[in-house]
């Protein structure tokens, strides 16, 4: 029998979206989103690399780092995976 993981996919990508956002356009580094997301670095950047791939967080790099933004697409993209959250808590089911 495997193990149920932890968290979602989902529920990865909605935390490492509103840590981004939590550091407004200025953005943040990768180790920060880890950190406070709960994720092992290399899942953090692989998740991240998703979201840029789809247009929901950019990367902007200065001479010492790599900042991660969360786009518009992206704001409005974790507003809708709340309410989608919302509702399936409101009726129970796992996702």
């Amino acid at each position: 029998m495997s193990k149920q993981p932890y968290r979602s996919e989902l529920g990865m990508i909605s935390d490492i979206l509103q840590v981004a956002m939590d550091y407004g356009r200025q953005g943040t580094i990768i180790t920060t989103i880890a950190r406070r997301a709960n994720l092992s670095h290399y899942t953090a950047t692989d998740k991240c690399q998703k979201l840029i791939d789809f247009g929901l967080m950019e990367l902007r790099a200065d001479k010492k780092s790599n900042f991660f933004i969360t786009t518009e697409k992206g704001m409005q993209f974790y507003g809708e995976l709340q309410r989608f959250t919302e509702t399936v808590q409101a009726i129970r089911i796992r996702y």
